[in-house]
């Protein structure tokens, strides 16, 4: 029996996964970015090829925004822009589709994980950037431009004028978050999210600091969603979701936020179940291949 081909475009890695209709993983992999377009592409082929016979789809997702199956604007990987993968495999026997890796995640959790069956919820994952998809009354929500749920552009400060250090994409970087941490505790590797976490499970004054401000500031994102789109779930993805301190974290910054510092917010507002994402690493392997099977069964977002 054929499977599925599902393919994860990030500026470091491109993984890759042959899935089953039910979504388990018969075998997966990853390549690093090439850092230029020929590279790149033939890199992806690469992958199609060892798989084009036994598989009888090819699910794709990528930054950026993604029209049918062409990436516009990817990014950090800017040589994306216009690489359009339903033409350039458009001569096999199998369908192919993309989608933007924000969206993929909410598909995900929408479909085996911690969103199952909610007709109205969201996924935010926390990376280098924030990235999000949306899903209400049962529709993925992807706007006309194609760029809803893209929350790195949200201004979150406007003191900082055009400066790029007032968007939510910095506010709430969980890379910047670990940096400062570890910088604040003398840690060499400020990259290393589990030394920052341990300080802070340890109540390292300056790392709980930064920890509740951060904790804050993605609080204040979900509450800002919760105003437009109204949604029962939203489930927190990124690799420092597997932190359970950091989902209490959250829940504790939004109760403050609305019952204790703004009471008419929390009895305005129904608050969303904020819960950590299920997939983390494979998460956008799973997304892009339920994005082909809703596509290829007929099936609308």
């Amino acid at each position: 029996m054929k499977n599925y081909l599902s393919i994860d475009i990030g500026g470091t890695e491109i993984k890759y996964a042959q899935i089953d209709v039910s979504g388990q993983i018969i075998e997966k992999g990853k390549l690093s970015t090439p850092d230029n377009k020929q590279d790149f592409l033939a890199q992806v082929d690469g992958i199609v090829k060892k798989y084009a016979d036994s598989i009888k789809g090819l699910a794709i997702c990528a930054p950026g925004k993604i029209e049918g199956t062409k990436i516009r604007f990817g990014g950090a990987i800017s040589f994306l822009d216009g690489i359009d993968f339903g033409q350039i495999y458009q001569n096999k026997d199998f369908p192919v589709t993309v989608i933007n890796d924000g969206k993929a995640s909410v598909l995900a959790e929408n479909w085996l994980g911690n969103l199952k069956d909610e007709e109205n919820c969201a996924a935010i994952t926390l990376g280098t950037g924030v990235g999000s998809g949306i899903i209400l009354n049962g529709h993925l929500l992807q706007g006309t431009h194609y760029q809803a749920g893209e929350m790195s552009f949200m201004v979150a400060d406007i003191s900082h004028g055009k400066q790029m250090e007032g968007i939510v994409g910095r506010f709430c970087s969980a890379v910047l978050f670990v940096k400062q941490v570890n910088h604040q505790v003398g840690y060499a590797d400020e990259n290393d999210g589990l030394n920052a976490f341990e300080a802070i499970s340890k109540n390292v004054p300056a790392a709980l600091k930064i920890f509740k401000e951060y904790c804050l500031n993605i609080a204040i994102l979900i509450l800002n969603m919760q105003t437009v789109v109204d949604v029962n779930k939203i489930a927190i993805g990124g690799g420092i979701s597997a932190q359970p301190i950091l989902i209490a974290g959250i829940n504790q910054a939004y109760d403050q936020l609305v019952n204790e510092d703004n009471p008419i917010i929390g009895q305005t507002l129904t608050k969303p179940e904020i819960v950590a994402a299920k997939f983390r690493n494979d998460s956008n392997l799973y997304g892009s291949l339920y994005n082909l099977l809703l596509q290829t069964d007929h099936e609308t977002y």
